[in-house]
This record gives C-alpha cells, sequence and structure tokens, in this order.
C-alpha cells in the first residue's frame, strides 16, 4: 500500500487530483465508476493514470477511500473497463454496480475464487513437503499456486510499471520472484498467497465500511405509489415530478421527500436525523425519502425529485467526506515516499555490498528479499484513510454530516463551543409568558383584542400572540383598515376601535411618556409588548423564546466530552441573552451582535488560541461558521445551505449530536495514533532485523499483512453501534404559515439575526 515511485518518463506526469484543481472541461461528461480489487493508495494511483492515458479522456480521479472514479471526456466505457483490467483490477459504471453486487460471489470477485484456489494448492504443497515427497511433486505444486494466486498482484504490478511506479505489488512480485530464482519455491509460494489472502481480507473489511454509506440510499424504494386521477399507478421514482401526490401504507418507506397532505402518522427518520423515536407527523409536516411510515397511511404532495432527495444529498455528501484526505494521511504519504525508495535502495546494497566480502549470493539475496517486503508501508498508509471512512460512515448513521477528513481532525482539537442562542440552546419559538391589562380590562379581553390587531402581521412576535389566543379558545373579531409600522409595530380597526400594536417605541409615541411596565419586562428577559387605544394603554404583554429543556445539560455534556468553555453569541439584548445564559450554564455571553459580530467574535476567540466550533442554523450565522474552525450547522435536514456551508451538519434540531460528534472524532483520532504508532514500530523493527538474517519472507509477508488487518479492523470498531440511538427530544410544532417578516424591527441593532425575539 506504498504511495508510488515515480520513476523518469518522457511524457508528463497526471496531475494528482488531491493536491491540485482536476483539469475537467466544463463541457465534458464526467461518468462514475466503481472500481474493485485496489488494496492501497498506489493501487488508486496505478487505476488513475491508466485511465488518464486513454484517447479521448480529458481527466480521471480515483478515490481509495470510496473505491470510485470520475471518468471526464468522450472515450466510451468499454475502453475504459479495459484499460482497468489491464491494469489488474475491476471496474464497473456505479449504475451496474447495484447489480453486480447481487451476484454469487464467484461471479462477483474471480480474484476471492482463484486466492481461495491458491490456498488449497499451497496447503497440498506444504502436505508434500511434510511427508517428504519428490521436489518434482511438491515444488510444481508450489509454482502452480504461486500462479494462480498471484496472477492478479502480477497483472497490478506490471500496470504499475508500465506507468513508471513502484507499488506494494511490484514489490510482492519482486520478492516472490527472486525467492524463485534462489530456488526457494516455498517461501515463494507464502509470500505471494499469503498477501492475496492478507489483501482479500483487507479489502473485504474497507467493503464494510463503504458499504456502511451505500446501504443509506437502499433504504429509498425503488417505485413509489402515484395518485392519477384518484387511482393509484405504481411508477419508478425517477419518473415522479415536483407537486406529484404519493401514497405511503403503513410499514413502507417514503420514496421521496415532501409534505403530508392528508392523513397522519408516526414517522421512523433514524435514517435521517439519527432519531430512534419515531415522529407524529400530520398535514403540513415535512417528510423526507427513506423514513419509515409506521402507523397510518399517507399521501405524500413530493417537494424534490428522487436525485436531489435529502437522504440523496446526504449519501453524496458522506461518500465525497470519505474519500477526502485527511492532514494526517497527507503527512504520512510525503513520509512513505522517503521511507519506501531509502528501504528499497538498503535492499539492494544488502543484496550486493557483501558480495564484493566473500559474502553467500543466496543469504545476502534472502535477506534482501525479506528487507525489500519490509519496504512496502502498507499498513502505514492505510491507517489514516480507513479510520476517516470508518469514522465518518458511523456519524452518518447517528444523523451527523462530518464533511471530510480535514473536519475530522480539526473536531477532535475542538476546545471551544459557541452557540447561537436562537434555535440552539432555545427552540427558536417566541411563547407569551405575562400579561398585565390596565384596570378595567380583563386579560382575556386584552389577549383577544391584541391577537385581532396582529391577525394580519407576519412577524413571529405576532405569530405567538395568535398562537397563545388559540390556546385560550378565545374568539378573534375582524379587523379592518390594518397597517404595518415597519420597526415600530401595528394599528388596525377591530369593531369601532382604533387599537395599536407595539413595542416600546411606539407606546411611548402613542401615549407621550416611557412606560415602566415596559422596561421591567426588558430586565427580566422578555420581549415587551403593548395594546393601547389613542393615548390609553390598555395592557403589556411579556413574551421570550422557550429555553431547550436540556440546555444545561448538553452544555454539561460538552465539558464531560473534553470542551474547555462553552460560549454563547447572540443578537438578542443583555437581558435576554443573561437569562438563557445562566439557565444553560454557559462560561460566557456576548449579546447585541450583528452577523459581523459574531464572526469577530468568532475570529477573537482563535486569535485567542482556541480551536472553536461554531453553531448556528447555517443561514444567518453563515459567516462565523465558515470562519470557525469548524462550523456546526443545527437542524441540516431539508435545508441545501444548512447541508453546503458548514463543516458538520446535525441532521435533527437536537445539539447532544455534537458531544456524540466530538466523542467519536477524538475516539477516530486516538485510532489513527495507535494505528500509525504501531505500523512505525513494526516496520522499525523489521528493518533492523531483516538484514541479520533474522526475518523470513513468510514471517516479513505476515507481519506486513497481518499489521495491515490490524489496523483497518481497529478503525472498524468506529462502527460499533451506529444502529445505537438516544430518545428524541420532542419537537415545537410551528405555524406553518408564519414567516419572518423584512420590517427594520428584524434588521435593528441589538436584534438576533437568526432570532424574532426582538422588541418591535
Amino acid at each position: 500500500m506504498t504511495p508510488p515511485i515515480e520513476l523518469p518518463m518522457a511524457a508528463p506526469a497526471v496531475a494528482d487530483p488531491e493536491v491540485l484543481e482536476p483539469r475537467v472541461p466544463e463541457s465534458a461528461e464526467v461518468r462514475r465508476f466503481r472500481v474493485d480489487g485496489m488494496d492501497c493508495a498506489a493501487c488508486a494511483k496505478t487505476v488513475q493514470k491508466t485511465v488518464a492515458a486513454i484517447e479521448g479522456i480529458a481527466s480521471a480521479e480515483v478515490s481509495f477511500g470510496t473505491a470510485t472514479m470520475f471518468v471526464a471526456g468522450d472515450a466510451p466505457d468499454a475502453a475504459v473497463l479495459r484499460a482497468v483490467s489491464r491494469a489488474g483490477y475491476r471496474a464497473q459504471p456505479s449504475d451496474r454496480a447495484a447489480a453486480q453486487d447481487a451476484a454469487p460471489f464467484w461471479r462477483r470477485d474471480v480474484r476471492a475464487v482463484s486466492t481461495s484456489a491458491s490456498v488449497a494448492l499451497l496447503v497440498l504443497a506444504a502436505a508434500a513437503s511434510l511427508v517428504s515427497a519428490p521436489r518434482a511433486v511438491a515444488e510444481p505444486l508450489y509454482l502452480l499456486s504461486m500462479a494462480v494466486g498471484g496472477w492478479s498482484i502480477a497483472l497490478a504490478a506490471w500496470g504499475a510499471l508500465l506507468r513508471r511506479s513502484l507499488d506494494m505489488n511490484v514489490l510482492m512480485a519482486l520478492a516472490a520472484v527472486g525467492a524463485v530464482g534462489i530456488g526457494a519455491y516455498a517461501e515463494g509460494a507464502w509470500v505471494l498467497v499469503l498477501f492475496a489472502v492478507g489483501t482479500g481480507l483487507e479489502a473485504m473489511a474497507l467493503e464494510r465500511s463503504r458499504r456502511s454509506v451505500r446501504a443509506l440510499m437502499d433504504l429509498a424504494p425503488a417505485q413509489a405509489r402515484v395518485l392519477v386521477d384518484g387511482r393509484e399507478q405504481v411508477v419508478g421514482v425517477d419518473a415522479v415530478a415536483v407537486g406529484d401526490h404519493v401514497v405511503v401504507r403503513p410499514g413502507e418507506r417514503l420514496p421521496l421527500d415532501g409534505t403530508v397532505a392528508d392523513g397522519s402518522s408516526s414517522v421512523d427518520q433514524a435514517p435521517i436525523t439519527g432519531e430512534s423515536v419515531p415522529v407524529d407527523k400530520q398535514p403540513g409536516d415535512t417528510v423526507f425519502a427513506g423514513t419509515l411510515n409506521t402507523t397510518g397511511a399517507l399521501t405524500i404532495t413530493v417537494s424534490r425529485a428522487s436525485a436531489d432527495s435529502t437522504l440523496s444529498r446526504v449519501a453524496a455528501l458522506v461518500e465525497d467526506a470519505q474519500g477526502s484526505r485527511a492532514p494526517a494521511e497527507r503527512f504520512i504519504d510525503q513520509f512513505a515516499r522517503v521511507y519506501t525508495p531509502l528501504v528499497f535502495l538498503t535492499a539492494l546494497l544488502v543484496a550486493t555490498v557483501p558480495l564484493a566480502f566473500g559474502g553467500e549470493l543466496d543469504t545476502w539475496t534472502y535477506r534482501a528479499l525479506a528487507l525489500l517486503i519490509v519496504a512496502c508501508p502498507c499498513s502505514l498508509v492505510i491507517s489514516v484513510p480507513v479510520a476517516v471512512v470508518s469514522a465518518i460512515g458511523a456519524a452518518a448513521h447517528r444523523g451527523i454530516v462530518i464533511k471530510g477528513g480535514a473536519a475530522l481532525e480539526e473536531l477532535a482539537r475542538v476546545d471551544l463551543v459557541a452557540l447561537d442562542k436562537t434555535g440552539t440552546l432555545t427552540l427558536g419559538l417566541p411563547q407569551l409568558r405575562t400579561i398585565a391589562p390596565a384596570e378595567g380590562v380583563t386579560e382575556d379581553e386584552a389577549l383577544a383584542l391584541m391577537a385581532a390587531v396582529e391577525a394580519r402581521s407576519e412577524h413571529p412576535l405576532a405569530a405567538a400572540i395568535r398562537r397563545a389566543a388559540r390556546e385560550h379558545d378565545l374568539d378573534i373579531d375582524p379587523v379592518e383598515d390594518f397597517e404595518s409600522l415597519p420597526g415600530r409595530g401595528a394599528q388596525a380597526h377591530v369593531g369601532d376601535r382604533a387599537l395599536w400594536a407595539g413595542g416600546p417605541r411606539l407606546a411611548s409615541e402613542q401615549t407621550g411618556r416611557d412606560v415602566p411596565a415596559l422596561a421591567k419586562l426588558h430586565e427580566a428577559g422578555q420581549t415587551a409588548l403593548a395594546l393601547g387605544e389613542g393615548d390609553r394603554l390598555l395592557a403589556t404583554f411579556g413574551l421570550a423564546d422557550q429555553p431547550r429543556p436540556e440546555a444545561a445539560e448538553l452544555v454539561a455534556q460538552l465539558r464531560a466530552s473534553g470542551v474547555a468553555r462553552v460560549v454563547m453569541l447572540t443578537g438578542d439584548a443583555e437581558p435576554v441573552a443573561r437569562a438563557v445564559a445562566q439557565d444553560a450554564d454557559v462560561d460566557e455571553w456576548r449579546a447585541g451582535l450583528l452577523p459581523e459580530d459574531k464572526l469577530s467574535a468568532v475570529t477573537d476567540l482563535q486569535d485567542q488560541g482556541h480551536v472553536v466550533a461554531m453553531v448556528g442554523d447555517g443561514v444567518n450565522d453563515a459567516p462565523a461558521l465558515a470562519a470557525a474552525r469548524v462550523g456546526v450547522a443545527m437542524g441540516a435536514a431539508g435545508s441545501d445551505v444548512a447541508l453546503q456551508s458548514a463543516d458538520l451538519a446535525l441532521m435533527s434540531d437536537r445539539l447532544d449530536r455534537l458531544p456524540e460528534a466530538i466523542d467519536l472524532a477524538r475516539r477516530a483520532r486516538s485510532i489513527m495514533r495507535v494505528n500509525v504508532i504501531a505500523s512505525l514500530a513494526v516496520k522499525g523493527v523489521f528493518v533492523l532485523l531483516a538484514p541479520f538474517g533474522l526475518v523470513t519472507l513468510v514471517l516479513a509477508v505476515a507481519a506486513d499483512m497481518g499489521m495491515s488487518l490490524a489496523v483497518t479492523l481497529n478503525a472498524m470498531r468506529l462502527l460499533r453501534g451506529t444502529h445505537t440511538k438516544t430518545a428524541a427530544a420532542p419537537e415545537p410544532v410551528v405555524e406553518a404559515v408564519e414567516e419572518p417578516c423584512a420590517d427594520a424591527c428584524c434588521a435593528a441593532p441589538g436584534a438576533d439575526a437568526a432570532s424574532t425575539t426582538t422588541s418591535r
């Protein structure tokens, strides 16, 4: 699994797609293939260079982490598949790969069959040697086992040499040929067969990690029941258009994203949000493809095409992230580019220098061959990418999208979390807390009049007043002559009464004096509103965002995960911020921040030496999310902006996923370190022992492949419990028709850009 050593060649080398921008013309058709049989990053380089050399191919990019290849150009698929086959690997267009997975293994993977046959032949050869059979019997069996098990290795080695590269297949092939050359048939056979078995087992383990994400796409049905003129018609999901109505029966998975048009049910959203408890769905609620309808029949109005569903976008993002390179991986590749040729040259010296001093050719050639095998840093090079693939796949099953190996490493280093208030520590849903009617006015009368004035307002505070009136079963009189007063409030006629409603500014204008009751509400951390008629104050109202009941516990979980400080950043006024911060037990809060102020706050915290993770909604907090070392978008399910703008997307509207993500990232980093240290230790020991004849060829290849398999299995521990979920927090019922207004009040200084709890 060593990166290739570039040998001199006349033609310019193809650019490394993970270092340089790919040269893909905008007009070129980009096709996607799945490549099987790659055991290391060097194999991916060989495939990439082989395909890039085809006439008509503008660019080829191969990801070892995801076993995928993107090809731009007009060369036919058949030419691409033949080139990959000549290089010793197998490729299929992505749309055929799923069908190939369903085939029996002897048809799906010829290499596995040949490896099994070579093991059987090797056992026969070893048995013949144990019973002292003639050499004419044992040696042909050894050679046959090498041919059967090593043909794919030889083919891959030949492909690498044609591309002027020196990879693990070349090293193993040279070691086997050298062993035969000095008459060590048995050890040559053991080298190739053990290598074939080891790479096969390693490939199986890697494929399990890769399939952890592919399994997400299998959750969405291939067909849907579409209502056409009142009758159900079964069609492929690709044929369903946005706006069509789809029927989903109990026990079926939803085929597409949409909103509930009719019916009610509980839907298991675990594939998208990681929630283990089904969520009740009513008409108007959003639902996602791949989720499971559990109890009632639903009619869904399709909102996204199949290729654009949340499930498809999440799977694509996660697969791209698995194929990304972590900083540690790049460092290891640089180390391997020095280590491999250095040990290779040392092996040449071991094979030649002692001969000048009377050394035996067979003895020193054998030791050089052992050192040649050690020159392949298989386990070292794979130690980081397999951990990245496993961690990102495990996170996806928990409803957490980590956007690449670099984001995973940064997340493991986070020591300060900055939280937006609204929608993060609070539910983002203003709620009426207090009513103080004037003398001669009842609470119900004041609330009914206030709701009437606010009936046509789009402001979220008005929505909170209307919800409170509905909860009290109050009758709302019709209004006339409604007029919005931007930045101040609204006024309207209710019956024969001319009423106004708004914040302290409007109350002062209408009454001609300051209203102390409004100031007291503000000091108590509530947004203050007033209702009046002419210059008479009828009532004051105090509203506040609903704090998440689990906020303090979640902040404690962040500290338990190793986060040293938790800071709240909000655009709300100081009293509101202080009340929420004290309830949530954060270490520090900063209030009255506009989006650019949050950006400055994040930059300031990072200038103090902290590794900051900024948690926001992915829209108004986009500048701060981009500036933070790790940008975390809350409640990203169904949101294009949130999915694209952050390094980490929590699909559900639950902050408790963040401590899980940090813990997973730190476990992944720990596994990477253990893998790298163990690999270096094994390589170091064998490099020192091989020249002294203390390492046999069999022991060298067994240690090399055994270590590679060990680091792979160690990294796969991250996949444990990917289907274990915690209970979901209840979601608030939000009035579907309410939208944030564009009044000046929403953008006034002191207003939270993501909040609606600002005085009007």
